[in-house]
């Protein structure tokens, strides 16, 4: 297609000028009630919105392929659209079609993209919708700059590292990511999705700091504390060039920068928030996340700040403090329900704050402001008797709108439309020129009842109608048969197929008085309407606050209520080293299962920073170590816990290293997975670090694997001094405590009656004494023949075993045992066992438990 030649229509030249401007996206072009696409961008748009693909005549000799969907529709087709990673150039006509000459002229008003969407339909309403700039750096460091421009969050940050940016973008999930198109980026960043490459002046620092210091109206950037990011910076710039880009509006409700630093969090890389499961599942089911137990949020706007508060866990221990005595201001004082009861009703000011700051709010946006900003009160009433300082603060921060909420109840109706183009929005006694107009167009039906019957008796017509239609204005209606009856001041103003159509001076003077009255009206609303806007935009900052401030209380009495509902108690944060948790249990797993939850304690200290856990596969070794995790990160976002009590102490960050599986991407095995998470830990960790470790070394062969586990359990006890829990099924492990004081054992229990095995899900110190893999194979549904073979010849290794020990003198060497001899000569397991028996402290059944086990060892 010849896109430039002068053989084009019009129209067709018009709409080709649009799309050199925007030749990456589709460009909706709007003709009449349709926003219609061409060539290209139809046949795309066809596909991906299942749309007829039609054509518009001919253009420069060729057929025009078309496809189009209905403008009062638009937005369900954008929704898709965006989801499906795409962008798109809203082209609309600008100018009057009664003065133009030629095609009406148009205009793209924004371009519609993944990260910088503001639409309520277009938004998913409880999770944060970003968009993200990276630079990159000498040395691995990159910047990061990220806004949510449906909430007017503009945040900075500056990592280190490839992997501390893979952590920040597990955090984050940004919908759409800006990044140099010179730059080599790793696997995990070019394969994010709506990724968009922009050319390297984009990240010019000078220019950067040039455009924010120009957005801001600041002299420099030290007030925003970024002037030693120049990373950061440099990300700001391309980032906030591309939303002036998109938007072509201004954006009051970015009014300034704010940096995150890793140092006020518990760090958490990408593997760790995926295997604790905080806020995604495999199954897609957000029920079976920690997210899903915790979010009971009454609105959007407290949603999406609880699910930022579980992905970035606080060290701050006076700002955790005093959120967990708010929480337990509000439970002591039944509180919560009363409070959540309020902010129902509040609506998700912030996003409609950032459509008023956009010029883009709907009428019904405003009377949700309205009920909102009402509310205020009741809430600082609510909240005056409470002792907790973090509660008082929040309600000064809402403060005191009432002279805006009035505002809104004067000039809003109370039910108003969905849209303010058709009018009906500014309530009635809110404006004496617009109430003026409106009695013209009203008074109007009364006057046409009056004209009818009158023009009735004048021309003796019985069947005389006066009538209304968009196309040929106000006339009186004559049946054929009848016209030659019309009176002969009577116009003709149009024929149809059984009626004359006629015009009178009266009526025709009548019609240009309340036309004129109806188009007035309307002009005279929107022009309300814009000044409505006006005067919250100047308020913008303290109606953002007290959004904010509304979403935070929303928060706190959520985790109250979860806090009361499940029975969690307040975690005590000390200084001293160590985790102590009594009575423990996993929320999540709690949640789903039917049967109760068997809690487990922990103890570790300065003294004891690993515990070694054995026990069988199904044993609940993986569950024990995740509560344990999870109870420390709800610690640190200010939540009660799972248990009946927590003592932690200083924690800077969380690992884990539970299960594995081939990363096809990076073209990693699930060995090398393992290996990978493993380096990462063991780089990483230190002695106020909470490790996760799970059957290291089970991706090799044994000999391997036992010298890789022993080997990382060793480091991570004498080097690191975390504080660990190392589940695994090496139990030549167990022999570690003999060695290091700081390590202990411990095990998950399970009993065998007959051919049943009951796991008991009950942490017990000292190591197990066998790992029941053949009853748990049996259990999984095994066929019984294939496990009676596996009996056998785990008999016959067992007896290989006994045999070449007995030869050796009772040792066995990495020569002539199939297990490697990394240790010295061992007891029996029954002899192991016996040890760890207590008759003093047993009870007659506990007893009888003791004595099937023994007999099954022996």
């Amino acid at each position: 297609m010849a896109e430039n030649s002068t053989e084009h229509t019009p129209l067709m030249r018009q709409y080709l000028g649009a799309k050199a401007e925007h030749p990456d996206v589709l460009l909706f072009f709007r003709m009449g009630d349709f926003y219609e696409l061409f060539y290209d961008d139809a046949r795309k748009a066809a596909r991906l919105l299942d749309i007829t693909l039609t054509q518009r005549g001919q253009s420069a000799g060729q057929p025009i392929p078309m496809a189009g969907v209905p403008y009062h529709a638009v937005e369900n087709y954008l929704a898709r659209l965006v989801r499906l990673g795409e962008s798109v150039a809203i082209c609309e006509q600008i100018g009057d079609p009664a003065l133009a000459k030629g095609p009406v002229e148009r205009k793209v008003v924004r371009i519609v993209t993944p990260g910088t969407v503001t639409d309520a339909a277009l938004l998913e309403e409880r999770r944060d919708n970003l968009l993200m700039a990276i630079s990159a750096g000498a040395h691995g460091a990159y910047g990061l700059a990220w806004v949510d421009l449906a909430s007017g969050r503009f945040l900075l940050s500056e990592v280190p590292s490839a992997e501390a940016l893979a952590s920040e973008l597990a955090r984050l999930q940004p919908a759409e990511t800006l990044v140099g198109e010179d730059v080599a980026w790793p696997k995990f960043v070019s394969s994010l999705p709506g990724l968009r490459k922009r050319p390297p002046w984009h990240f010019d620092g000078d220019a950067a700091r040039r455009e924010l210091n120009r957005f801001f109206g600041t002299r420099d950037l030290g007030g925003f504390g970024v002037d030693r990011m120049p990373l950061a910076i440099a990300a700001a710039g391309c980032l906030l060039g591309y939303v002036e880009e998109t938007q072509k509006s201004a954006l009051p409700h970015l009014s300034g920068m704010a940096v995150e630093s890793a140092g006020e969090t518990i760090a958490l890389d990408a593997a760790t928030r995926r295997n604790l499961e905080l806020d995604t599942h495999p199954s897609g089911r957000t029920e079976h996340t920690l997210l899903g137990v915790l979010d009971e949020s009454v609105t959007p706007m407290g949603a999406r700040l609880l699910r930022r508060w579980l992905n970035r866990p606080l060290r701050s221990r006076d700002l955790l403090r005093s959120r967990h005595q708010a929480i337990g201001t509000l439970i002591d004082n039944r509180q919560y329900e009363p409070l959540r009861e309020q902010l129902r009703g509040i609506g998700d000011l912030e996003r409609i704050l950032a459509r008023v700051a956009l010029r883009s709010a709907r009428p019904r946006d405003l009377s949700t402001l309205r009920d909102g900003l009402a509310a205020a009160p009741a809430l600082r009433a609510l909240m005056a008797s409470l002792d907790s300082p973090l509660l008082h603060s929040l309600v000064e921060r809402i403060g005191d709108h009432a002279g805006t909420a009035a505002l809104l109840a004067r000039a809003v109706v109370p039910q108003p439309p969905v849209l303010q183009r058709d009018g009906g929005v500014i309530a009635d006694g809110y404006d004496a020129e617009l109430d003026e107009l409106r009695r013209l167009a009203t008074n109007a039906d009364q006057y046409l009842v009056e004209l009818e019957e009158r023009e009735k008796a004048a021309s003796g017509i019985a069947t005389l109608k006066v009538g209304y239609n968009r196309v040929h204005g106000y006339y009186i209606e004559i049946s054929k048969g009848q016209a030659d009856k019309a009176p002969t001041h009577y116009t003709r103003r149009q024929t149809t197929k059984n009626a004359e159509r006629y015009i009178t001076e009266e009526l025709k003077t009548f019609e240009d008085k309340v036309l004129s009255a109806k188009e007035r009206s309307l002009m005279r609303e929107r022009a309300l309407y814009e000044a409505l806007l006006d005067t919250l935009i100047a308020e913008l900052e303290p109606l953002k606050s007290a959004g904010s401030a509304m979403a935070e209380l929303d928060v706190l009495a959520t985790l109250a209520e979860r806090a009361s509902t499940l029975d969690w108690s307040a975690p005590e944060l000390t200084d001293e080293p160590g985790v102590a948790i009594e009575r423990g249990r996993h929320p999540v797993v709690e949640k789903v299962r039917d049967e109760p939850f068997e809690p487990n304690d922990l103890a570790l200290d300065d003294n004891r920073r690993m515990l070694v856990i054995t026990g069988p596969n199904m044993g609940g070794k993986s569950t024990y170590m995740r509560q344990n995790a999870l109870i420390v990160l709800l610690a640190h976002i200010g939540s009660y816990v799972p248990a009946s009590r927590a003592v932690i102490g200083p924690v800077d960050r969380i690992f884990t290293r539970i299960g594995a599986g081939d990363d096809l991407s990076r073209g990693q095995s699930t060995f090398m997975v393992e290996m990978s998470e493993t380096a990462n830990i063991l780089h990483n960790a230190t002695e106020h670090s909470l490790v996760l470790m799970d059957e290291v070394g089970r991706g090799t062969s044994t000999y391997d694997g036992l010298a890789l586990a022993r080997a990382a359990a060793v480091h991570l006890a004498a080097s690191s001094r975390s504080y660990t829990l190392f589940a695994t099924h090496y139990f030549e492990l167990t022999e570690l405590a003999n060695e290091y004081p700081s390590i202990a054992n411990v095990h998950l229990d399970a009993v065998e009656y007959g051919e049943q095995l009951v796991f008991m899900h009950a942490v017990k110190e000292g190591p197990a004494n066998r790992s029941f893999g053949l009853q748990v194979a049996a259990l999984a549904g095994l066929p019984k023949s294939v496990i009676a073979d596996a009996r056998r010849t785990l008999a016959e290794l067992e007896r290989g075993m006994h045999q070449q020990a007995s030869a050796a003198g009772g040792k066995s060497t990495p020569a002539d045992s199939p297990q490697l001899g990394l240790f010295a000569a061992q007891p029996s397991v029954v002899e192991r066992a016996l040890e760890n028996i207590d008759p003093d402290a047993m009870s007659p059944r506990e007893a009888l438990e003791a004595l099937y086990r023994l007999k099954a060892l022996a």
